[in-house]
This record gives structure tokens, C-alpha cells and sequence, in this order.
């Protein structure tokens, strides 16, 4: 028997029977079709599989699906859970604006989010998948991250969002092109959002960092029916706020599963039906450079033997890192 809700991976495109599809994600380069619910696309290149691309799917049992699109969103419910994909190209900045394309871009895709989970009834953001594309080229005199991080905020505080303390689980990961793509799940239940002891909360970080710090938390636990899910959001070599090991692979996977096994440790605590440890976790990965996969798998498999994991050529939020790790597990509740 199924569970509740499950993410399943396979190679190239799998059709499946869409009364148990809630959304995906299609992982690498490869031409795949659309399928007729919201797929986030990841143009990455796979590292260490033979298939141009992978297929990500959330499966889900429960009240019958509904589906729609709500200003560019395109979202599929079942029962209390919504999984949505928004997609906006850098083309359309109004006329007048003191801001730039990705800024403005970034904090209307979070506005119609908003405007789409306040519309369903579900005004709980849980986990959200961001993609954009030069992550540290110049974006009017500011790292292009720093600019999505200042549209996020400001659309989390225009939306009377908390912008510190309870923020969904997040990734921003850099890609070669391609609009910016906003995936996430929320719910009718808020998320417990878990901090990391080794690090500072990443929305308290100094201005050294932007002038608007990143709107996510380390981890979240989140609750659908039945279920209790762990996300661990994008995790990489920070300590404080600062990014050790500068060059050295080896040394920077290591830290990152030390700070993945802190916020595991501060799951355990907060959990309500269970523990969650290394190896009972799927892993996606982002790797800056494809000479170093062999290094960031070996130790992928010293610390969590034989897990599940996707394996991605992309950037991460800091140029100095060189892998980015985030994780997901879950069990009845």
C-alpha cells in the first residue's frame, strides 16, 4: 500500500496514472514530454547516470486531485497538500520600476504563490525549489542572488509573511539558463522549522551578505495526513555564517554532512514519530564542477552507505562553495 506522500525517481519520463500524480520536477537535459501536471524543469547536467534526464514524481492517495493555473501557477491539490511550479522569464519588468528584472520577477512569482495558497485555503509554505539562471553574474551593481533574495523578502513581508523564525525549508540553486523557476509544497498545517546549532539562521545573516538576507530555514517538518516528512533544505560548508574550506572539495562534503547530521540531530528532538538518521534519507546533490563527483560521491557513501541520491552539475548561492547538498525522509505518523 501506497503511502500517503512519496516521491518516487525514474529514468527519462514516466507517464504513471495521473490520479496519484500531485507534481515533479524533470532532472537534466534531456527533451522529455510535458505531462499534464506541474513539473519543475532542472536543466543540469546528470552526474554519474547513463539517462539525459530523471523524472522526480510526488505520488499521493487521498481525496481525488484537483488541478488548475492561477496567474502563471500551475498547482495539483489533493485533500490538505498543493504542489505548484511557477516559471517567469526576465522580459517583462513594468516601465518606471526602481528595480531590476530578476528582483521583480522574484518577488511576483512569491506574490502570486501567496495569492494562490490564500485562494486554496493552504497558507503554509513547507519546502520551496528555486532555480535561476547566472546566480553570481552583475545585476545592476548586485550579485543576481542577492537580487532574488531582496525580491523574496519583500514579497514573504508583503504577503504579512514571517521573514524569520517560521520560513519554509529552500534551495537557490544556480543554472547555466533559463527563466526563474519556483517549485514548493504547502499545506493546511504550518511547518516546524528546524535551525542548525553550528550555523547562524540564514535570515539573520549581516548585510556582508546582501542587503536582504535568504527566507528560508535549515529544515522543516511537515505534517500531511498520516504522515511526518523531513526537509532539509540546500546545506553546504558554513560555519557561523562564514564558508570554510575555500578549493577544497574533500574537505567542504565533509563539513556539509557534519552540519546535515546537526540538523538531523535537532529534528530528532522536535520529531513526534520517529527518528531520521543519514541513511534513511534521498539526497539531491549540486556539484560546481564535474571533475569533483567522484570525491562528493565517496563520501556521500562513507557517511549514508547506499541512499538514494541525484547527482547535479550546478552552481550554489556562494562562489567559494562547491557543493550543495539537500535531503529529504519521511514516515507514517
Amino acid at each position: 500500500m501506497r503511502v500517503p506522500l512519496q516521491l518516487v525517481t525514474a529514468e527519462g519520463f514516466v507517464a504513471g496514472d495521473a490520479d496519484l500524480v500531485l507534481g515533479g520536477a524533470l532532472l537534466g537535459l534531456g527533451s522529455v514530454p510535458h505531462p499534464e501536471w506541474p513539473v519543475q524543469h532542472v536543466g543540469a547536467a546528470l552526474l554519474g547516470v547513463d539517462a539525459p534526464a530523471l523524472q522526480e514524481t510526488w505520488l499521493i492517495d487521498g481525496a481525488p486531485v484537483t488541478a488548475g493555473r492561477f496567474e502563471g501557477v500551475e498547482w495539483r491539490r489533493c485533500g490538505d497538500v498543493l504542489y505548484g511550479v511557477i516559471e517567469l522569464a526576465e522580459d517583462a519588468l513594468p516601465a518606471g520600476g526602481d528595480k531590476t528584472a530578476l528582483q521583480w520577477v522574484s518577488e511576483s512569482a512569491y506574490e502570486r504563490i501567496f495569492r494562490l495558497l490564500d485562494t486554496q485555503g493552504l497558507p503554509h509554505l513547507w519546502r520551496v525549489w528555486n532555480y535561476l539562471s547566472d546566480i553570481h553574474g552583475d545585476d545592476g551593481g548586485l550579485e543576481r542572488y542577492r537580487r532574488f533574495n531582496m525580491g523574496r523578502g519583500h514579497a514573504f513581508e508583503q504577503a504579512a509573511r514571517s521573514v524569520v523564525g517560521r520560513v519554509p525549508a529552500a534551495c537557490a540553486i544556480g543554472l547555466a539558463q533559463g527563466p526563474l523557476s519556483v517549485a514548493f509544497l504547502a499545506g493546511a498545517v504550518p511547518a516546524v522549522p528546524i535551525e542548525n546549532p553550528r550555523q547562524l539562521s540564514a535570515y539573520l545573516y549581516p548585510s556582508d551578505y546582501g542587503p536582504r538576507s535568504p527566507t528560508f530555514s535549515r529544515a522543516a517538518l511537515v505534517y500531511p495526513p498520516g504522515q511526518e516528512l523531513l526537509f532539509i533544505s540546500g546545506t553546504a560548508s558554513i560555519v557561523g555564517h562564514r564558508s570554510l574550506h575555500d578549493g577544497n572539495v574533500l574537505a567542504q562534503s565533509q563539513e556539509t554532512f557534519d552540519n546535515i547530521e546537526s540538523v538531523l540531530a535537532e529534528a530528532n528532538r522536535a520529531s513526534r514519530h520517529g527518528r531520521f538518521d543519514l541513511t534513511g534519507l534521498s539526497y539531491r546533490v549540486y556539484i560546481r564542477h564535474a571533475e569533483h563527483f567522484d570525491t562528493v560521491r565517496r563520501v556521500l557513501h562513507q557517511r549514508c552507505g547506499n541512499v538514494a541520491a541525484v547527482c547535479l552539475q550546478a552552481d550554489i548561492c556562494r562562489v567559494e562553495l562547491l557543493v550543495e547538498i539537500e535531503a529529504m525522509g519521511g514516515h507514517a505518523a
